[in-house]
């Protein structure tokens, strides 16, 4: 049967990384990940996130999206149009499927994430 999946009641270990070197514009923000949830078939999952101050080049696949709620900090999203989105402690947001654009760190921050990704990438 399946149970209830409570953050404060689970100690995942962190997974940390970088952005990679063709994507980074500014800085090189270590990043920290407590995955606190993946589905069985791998298509959902859950946790917080961490980031130093920096920004990097991000393009969503077709078949991704992610829900976010910043914490602490602020960020703020570039789309390729050029107008940006802030997002700060106690707000939400979606970066939806398909995005091209660019993930800037202002302050620290920490994120609850919820990821989709249905099946294949069309």
């Amino acid at each position: 049967m399946p149970k209830i999946v409570a953050f404060s009641q689970q100690s995942p270990a962190p997974a940390f990384d970088r952005p990679r070197p063709d994507r980074l514009v500014s800085g090189n923000p270590l990043r920290t990940t407590w995955s606190h949830y993946d589905s069985a078939a791998g298509e959902f999952s859950c946790g917080v996130w961490q980031c130093e101050p920096g920004s990097w080049n991000i393009q969503f696949a077709a078949n991704k999206e992610e829900f976010f709620c910043v914490i602490e900090g602020r960020v703020r999203l570039h789309q390729s149009d050029g107008t940006t989105v802030d997002i700060a402690a106690g707000e939400a947001a979606v970066i939806p499927a398909g995005f091209v654009g660019r993930f800037e760190v202002i302050e620290m921050v920490k994120k609850y994430y919820v990821v989709l990704e249905r099946g294949s990438a069309a």
